[in-house]
């Protein structure tokens, strides 16, 4: 169906010649954009429209190209020939050996022992072979005791005692005043050897470390080398380091390594707060530059469940830096298969490269000296397929944004002011145009939540974690497919009688609009991914401006088309980067976020969100081309069959391939639970396997293979029981509110807890003071739930104010390396002033939970015996833990 009366026939190369008529007293609307002031007679034109297969192709092999690309520049890692200053074989070997001690967490002798004695032995022989050189190597072993508050994961309050960290000093023969920090951590979390996370960082810091001691050139400044052996229990070590260690005050700067995947490339993704100067060395020096300003102001929004050193360094040590971590395959991060052999030697060259290029560089900048000199503004960064960084000040940003926004709106203005009627009637367009897309974007989104929710309710959630392009060919197909529809539905229907190119070049018009005023927005509110959209703006209407004689004379020309994709390459194929590192964070995320989150809807959303975004400028080719029935055809067909595959369960979301795992992951508990009243007597007691799956779909997949592992050995939270009775490893319970408890024997460690009540006084001020002590494995939690109407006052952790109470409970997180002392503890409460009656008795509740993360305490014949029932796409990390909850 046509919607333009004055066809005269086709081009043999499927456009379609048009010729300008005079119909009772219509007006040529090509000429000027379609938009003239007073109507009069024109020459014939030759307009030209697209035939459906030659847009559908041209579209598709300029996406294609694109992804090509960006996957192509990914596998990458490595431009050029090394130096040689980084010697990667050697630092392959230093992981080999931190990571064949197995699991690490604090307190293990694999941590506290093998682990430490390794890197000392490494950065000893360091010391002796430099000693000749022009640098002295200093190295101290820290054990701090501290405590500080966190708002991470709804926010608690950390406790750690002997911990440890190996701090190794790289300075001039003559001392140095100013010192950049390096910080890597060699601790893990149970039940994974750590391979990305992050012992690779600690072996190319190792490699660093050697390659900088042996330069014959002296370094202007000192650089600490700070190995972390408490970076897993919520990041510890460092907020012992940056508050305790007497070298923390000379730190101006420091770089943090990190991991959320395993392997590939290391990715910029935090700097500052302000201090442009570390960006621009970063640019200036890294050989391989890697980095994005969209990541950090994404990674600090919160959206992602994860915290780093750097946010350490930031808040207590107030110095700026520069975080850099592993992205890509974030599905076997914090698993078993995170292991050595998965990391490529090119990936450890070119970290090592950038981090010995970018040391060198800031040790010997005169602006590490006074950094505060250079502190403020911020920097928008980007690489360009990793081939070279663009980085420049906000306030450059700011202007060129709002010069990009200014040339727009005046090409919009230019049009808008048409003698006669032309402007006005280009303006109601513009607006009503502008109207139809943003209902084709909230319909099509709607659509495809639709279609989310019945692969929820048919039981099929996740189908794209170990099929990420069949969400593509689901989600996407029925995206676009919605899109074409509704813009095909207004060409026909709502535009009967309007032009196709002028239409064309309206809905151009309209998309140049929205990501102005993306823009706009954007800049107002101080974001530096404002670059972006930035982009998305300047280069097509760059494009538009210098094809428009071409467009004005002959419409949607083949040449025109070809063209007009080639001005969208550059800003298309970075935001198509952008796309890549979102699916690559979030699809990962998506099995370790919890039960409550529905994934299908975040899935289906980005998805959505991505072809929304990808779509805005080949809109106007849905009005250029002659029909749209064979494309929404093919992708109906594409769908449905996609629809129906899913339906069946054919793309099971988990693999345990060990060429490319995708874990399902579940956490094991064997614990006792032991509860008691007032009067210290146990009131009940139980043991049983706890166990919490950390993705949508529960234990949905797991029970075919564990029968007695069903809904009917579901928990149910008790209010009354601090955090719900059973013993959290961390206050996440928001998160995983399903979870199953299946009866077991009794567990008995061979270092039980002890908890007691040292004292209870009340003060002249009319609180409660109680003292307790506790001495137990190096993982414990602590929950305190004053009871209806008492409040705590004070306690003996971080500032002294009891912080970030959670729904009436607070979360305190202990550990400690070897050796440690008994933990003395203590908090003053104001009973109520009217007890509640149907509330538990006294005024407190207090939980302690203990955590055998190794060792032989750590398994149990039970767990042994459902650890080997478990598939073999499963990852069930497992301990034994015990929880004591007592009423004072």
């Amino acid at each position: 169906m046509e919607g333009d009366t004055t066809v005269r026939r086709i081009k043999p190369f499927g456009t379609q010649q048009y010729v300008a008529q005079d119909n009772n007293g219509a007006q040529d609307r090509c000429e000027n954009n379609g938009y003239n002031g007073e109507p009069k007679r024109k020459p014939e034109v030759n307009l030209y429209l697209l035939r459906e297969g030659l847009a559908a192709s041209l579209v598709s092999v300029f996406i294609l190209v694109l992804w090509a690309l960006v996957h192509l520049s990914l596998q990458q890692l490595v431009i050029g020939k090394p130096t040689g200053e980084f010697n990667a074989v050697r630092a392959r070997q230093h992981l080999e050996q931190i990571t064949s001690a197995g699991p690490r967490p604090v307190g293990s002798q694999e941590n506290e022992v093998l682990t430490v004695g390794y890197l000392l032995k490494q950065i000893k022989d360091i010391q002796v072979e430099t000693a000749a050189g022009p640098h002295q190597l200093s190295i101290d072993i820290q054990r701090p005791t501290g405590t500080f508050s966190i708002d991470f994961l709804g926010g608690f309050t950390s406790f750690y005692d002997h911990i440890t960290n190996i701090a190794v000093r790289l300075e001039p023969k003559g001392g140095a005043q100013h010192l950049m920090l390096a910080n890597c951590h060699f601790d893990t979390v149970a039940n994974s050897p750590g391979a990305s996370d992050d012992a690779v960082s600690c072996a190319v810091m190792l490699e660093v470390l050697h390659s900088l001691a042996n330069q014959s050139t002296p370094l202007n400044h000192g650089v600490i080398f700070l190995f972390n052996g408490a970076e897993e229990n919520v990041l510890q070590a460092s907020h012992g380091f940056i508050t305790q260690h007497p070298w923390a005050k000379q730190v101006r700067a420091f770089i943090n390594l990190e991991a959320a995947g395993v392997g590939g490339k290391e990715v910029v993704f935090q700097t500052g707060p302000e201090n442009p100067w570390l960006v621009q060395a970063y640019v200036h020096a890294a050989k391989h530059p890697f980095a994005s300003v969209v990541g950090q102001e994404v990674f600090q929004s919160g959206v992602i469940p994860s915290d780093t050193d750097f946010r350490i360094f930031r808040d207590f040590g107030n110095i700026p830096g520069i975080d850099l971590a592993f992205i890509e395959n974030g599905f076997i991060y914090h698993t078993k298969y995170d292991t050595a052999n998965r990391i490529l030697t090119d990936s450890i060259q070119r970290a090592g490269d950038n981090i010995l290029a970018v040391l060198k560089y800031l040790a010997m900048s005169e602006k590490l000296a006074d950094s505060s000199e250079y502190r403020h503004g911020n920097m928008v960064f980007f690489d360009l397929l990793g081939v070279i960084v663009v980085a420049y000040p906000a306030r450059v940003g700011t202007i060129l944004n709002y010069m990009v926004a200014t040339a727009t709106f005046l090409y919009l203005a230019k049009k808008a002011s048409m003698p006669g009627h032309g402007g006005g009637r280009y303006v109601r367009d513009l607006a009503c145009a502008t109207g139809v897309a943003l209902l084709s974007w909230f319909v099509t989104l709607l659509s495809v939540l639709i279609v989310a929710l019945l692969v929820t309710l048919l039981g099929r959630s996740m189908f794209w974690y170990n099929h990420f392009y069949a969400s593509v060919c689901l989600y996407g197909a029925a995206a676009t497919g919605k899109m074409i529809l509704i813009h095909t539905l207004a060409k026909n229907l709502y535009y009967g009688g309007v032009r196709l190119v002028e239409l064309g070049d309206l809905y151009f018009d309209v998309s140049l609009l929205l990501w102005c005023c993306s823009l706009v927005w954007l800049t107002q509110h101080g974001l530096c991914s404002a670059y972006a959209p930035m982009l998305m703006v300047a280069f097509p209407l760059a494009t538009r401006l210098l094809l428009a004689k071409e467009f004005k004379h002959r419409g949607a020309s083949a040449k025109y088309c070809v063209l007009y994709l080639l001005g969208l390459a550059l800003p298309y194929v970075h935001f198509m980067f952008l796309i890549w590192v979102v699916f690559e964070i979030f699809t990962p995320i998506m099995g370790r976020s919890g039960t409550e989150i529905p994934p299908e809807v975040v899935l289906a959303s980005l998805v959505t969100l991505a072809t929304i975004f990808l779509s805005s400028f080949f809109l106007h080719f849905i009005y250029l081309v002659r029909s749209t029935k064979r494309i929404m055809a093919g992708l109906g067909f594409v769908f449905t069959i996609m629809f129906l595959l899913v339906s069946c369960g054919l793309f099971f979301p988990y693999s345990g391939d060990l060429d490319s795992p995708r874990p399902k992951r579940v956490f094991l508990q064997h614990t006792t639970r032991t509860f008691h009243n007032l009067q210290g007597e146990v009131e009940s007691r139980d043991s049983g396997l706890w166990i919490n799956s950390f993705d949508y779909t529960g234990m949905q997949h797991i029970t075919p293979h564990i029968p007695e592992i069903n809904e009917t050995v579901r928990t149910r939270c008790r209010e009354d029981r601090p955090f719900c009775g059973y013993p959290w490893f961390l206050p996440v319970k928001f998160l995983s509110r399903k979870n199953w408890y299946l009866p077991a024997p009794e567990v008995s460690p061979s270092s039980p807890v002890e908890f007691s009540l040292l004292s209870k006084e009340e003060t002249s001020w009319g609180t409660i003071k109680m003292t307790f002590s506790v001495k137990g494995p190096s993982h414990m939690s602590l929950y305190l739930m004053p009871h209806r109407g008492a409040s705590l006052s004070t306690w003996s952790f971080g500032d002294g104010t009891p912080r970030f109470d959670l729904s009436g409970e607070y979360f305190i997180f202990y550990s400690h390396g070897l050796d440690a002392p008994t933990w003395t503890f203590w908090f003053e409460i104001q009973p109520p002033a009217d007890p509640d009656p149907s509330g538990p008795e006294g005024i407190v509740s207090v939980a302690i939970s203990s955590h055998y993360f190794f060792g032989k305490d750590q398994r149990t014949a039970r767990l042994e015996e459902m650890l080997h029932r478990f598939p073999t796409w499963a990852f069930p990390s497992s301990w034994v833990s015990t929880y004591d909850m007592y009423r004072y």
